[in-house]
C-alpha cells in the first residue's frame, strides 16, 4: 500500500467496511514486567520482525501487503505482496541476522528465495509493480491504470538490495553468490526510462497498457527523495543532476519559510505546507539514507526530520481537538488504518492537518532516531498501559482511546520502518551498510550532497 497523493486521504483500501473493534485499556495498569529501555526496544524490534519472518507470504518469501491475525481480508487476497514493504523487510532480515534473532544461514536461505522470486516476477523497464501476486509473480493492479512499473516502490525495494549486497559481499561463497543476485537486480532497474523520454524529472508510474497516463511527476517534498538518490546512484541507468534540481526541488521552489511550534518546516510539504505531512515522510527515504550530517543546497536533513517529528509531537501535546490520551507519551500521526466517523475502518493519512483521533504506533517508534526521549516515552506508555495494542507482530497498526478502538491488523509499510529505525538507533547498522555502498556515495555527490559521517572510502562495518 502506498499513499500517492496527499490530497486523497483514503486511497488504497478505502471501502473496507470491517468494523471489528477492540477496547483500549488505557485506564488499567496491566501486570507487566518492568523492562529497561534497551530490553524494551529489543522486545519491540524482535517481535515486530516476526511480520517479515513468521508471517511472510510463503511462496515468495516477500512481505505481505497486510497481515490480519483474525484472518479477515476484506476484498483483498492474502497472497498480495508489497514491493516497497518487502524492501523494508530485506533490511529487517539483515538486522535480525546481525542480532541473532535468526541464524545467518536462515537469512541467506530466505533472501535467496526472495531474489529468485523477484528475478522471475513481472518487471516494467526494470521496475516492479506496487503489488505482486506472491504465488505467480504476476502484477496485481493497484488501480486501473496502476498496473505496471512503480518507481517509488521499486526505490524502497532497491534500498534493501544494496543493504543485503553490502552485508554479504565479503562472506562465504554462498553469501557472495547471494550478494551477486541482489547486485544484478539493482543494476537492472531502468531509472532513466522513468524520466518520460528525457524530461528533467522522474515519474512514478509506467503501464504497458496506459503508458504515462497517470502522469505523476515526483516533486518534493514527500517520501520520494530516495527515488532520486537511487536513480542518481545507478551505475547502469543513471539520471541527471538536472532531474533532481528541476524536478524534485522544483527549481528551488521546494524551500519553505513556514514555522510551526517554533520549528522551521524547511521544505514545502506537498499539500501540508503549514504543519508538515504524515511522519512516514521522515522514515521511508531515511531507512538506508542516513540524514545525520547529510546536507545539500536545500536542507540539512537531520534538522529537517527532527523538526518534522517535533512539530508532530508538539501538536499532540497541544492537542487542539482535545482527543483522549494525546500528550507527551501518546503521539504520532502518519498514514495507517483508521476509524471512520460511522465506525467502519479505512486508510487515512493522519497528520496535524488531518487529525481524526487515531494514533499510529509506527509514527513515534520509527522517529526514535530523531526523538529518542519522546519516542521511548511513547513505547513504554503503550507497552505498559495499552496491552490491547500489542500482538503477534508487535504493536498493532493504529489505535484510538478517543473511540475505544484498536485496529488489530498489520501493514508491511508500517512495521518495516519500526524494525529498521530501531536498529539504526541502536547500532546504525543499516545506515552504515547503505551509505558505504560506492554507488550511493557517487550518487549523493552527483546530486550535490555532502555527508560528514561517511568518508569517501567508506567505513568498515563489523558483522
Amino acid at each position: 500500500m502506498r499513499f500517492k497523493n496527499i490530497l486523497i486521504f483514503t486511497l488504497a483500501i478505502a471501502g473496507i467496511t470491517c468494523s471489528s473493534q477492540s477496547p483500549v485499556k488505557g485506564n488499567k495498569k496491566p501486570d507487566v514486567k518492568k523492562l529497561t529501555d534497551d530490553q524494551l526496544l529489543d522486545k519491540v524490534q524482535r517481535q515486530t520482525f516476526r511480520y517479515f519472518w513468521d508471517f511472510a507470504e510463503p511462496h515468495s518469501g516477500m512481505a505481505r501487503e497486510r497481515y490480519h491475525p483474525d484472518g479477515n481480508y476484506p476484498d483483498r487476497d492474502a497472497n498480495i505482496v508489497t514491493t516497497g514493504g518487502s524492501g523494508f523487510g530485506l533490511m529487517s532480515i539483515i538486522s535480525a541476522a546481525n542480532r541473532g534473532y535468526i541464524k545467518r544461514k536462515e537469512a541467506v536461505e530466505r533472501l535467496n528465495k526472495i531474489a529468485d522470486f523477484l528475478t522471475k516476477a513481472d518487471r516494467f523497464h526494470g521496475a516492479w509493480s506496487h503489488w505482486i501476486d506472491g504465488e505467480t509473480g504476476k502484477v496485481k493492479p493497484f488501480g486501473t491504470k496502476d498496473n505496471g512499473g512503480d518507481l517509488v516502490e521499486t526505490s524502497f525495494l532497491a534500498q534493501g538490495f544494496l543493504v543485503v549486497r553490502e552485508y554479504f559481499k565479503n562472506g562465504t561463497a554462498e553469501e557472495k553468490a547471494l550478494a551477486g543476485k541482489y547486485d544484478k537486480l539493482w543494476k537492472g532497474i531502468e531509472w532513466n526510462w522513468y524520466t518520460k523520454g528525457g524530461e528533467n524529472a522522474l515519474y512514478w508510474h509506467w503501464s504497458p497498457n496506459y503508458a504515462w497516463d497517470m502522469n505523476f511527476k515526483l516533486e518534493g517534498y514527500n517520501e520520494c527523495l530516495i527515488t532520486y538518490v537511487m536513480g542518481a546512484s545507478s551505475p547502469t541507468h543513471t539520471i541527471s543532476r538536472e532531474a533532481y534540481d528541476k524536478g524534485w526541488a522544483r527549481s528551488g521552489k521546494i524551500i519553505s519559510d513556514k514555522v510551526a511550534y517554533g520549528f522551521p518546516l524547511i521544505l514545502k510539504h506537498n499539500g501540508a505546507e503549514n504543519y508538515g505531512g504524515p511522519l512516514f515522510w521522515a522514515h521511508y527515504s531515511y531507512l538506508g539514507l542516513d540524514p545525520n550530517g547529510l546536507k545539500d543546497q536545500y536542507a540539512d536533513y537531520q534538522k529537517l526530520n527532527y523538526d518534522h517529528s517535533m512539530i508532530n509531537y508538539s501538536y499532540a501535546v497541544e492537542n487542539p481537538k482535545a482527543y483522549k490520551a494525546y500528550g507527551k507519551d501518546f503521539w504520532g500521526l502518519t498514514a495507517s488504518y483508521s476509524r471512520n466517523e460511522d465506525g467502519s475502518t479505512g486508510y487515512n493519512a493522519h497528520m496535524p492537518g488531518n487529525d481524526v483521533g487515531v494514533v499510529s504506533p509506527t509514527a513515534a517508534i520509527s522517529s526514535i532516531v530523531y526523538t529518542p526521549k519522546e519516542s521511548i516515552a511513547f513505547i513504554r506508555n503503550l507497552y505498559e498501559n495499552y496491552p490491547d495494542s500489542w500482538g503477534l507482530a508487535g504493536f498493532y497498526d493504529a489505535l484510538s482511546p478517543q473511540y475505544n478502538w484498536t485496529a488489530k491488523w498489520y501493514l508491511a509499510i508500517d512495521q518495516g520502518p519500526e524494525v529498521v529505525m530501531l536498529e539504526n538507533y541502536r547500532s546504525g547498522l543499516i545506515w552504515q551498510l547503505f551509505m558505504n555502498a560506492p554507488e550511493v556515495q557517487q550518487g549523493l555527490k552527483k546530486l550535490g550532497f555532502t555527508t560528514s559521517k561517511y568518508p569517501s572510502k567508506g567505513r568498515k562495518v563489523v558483522k
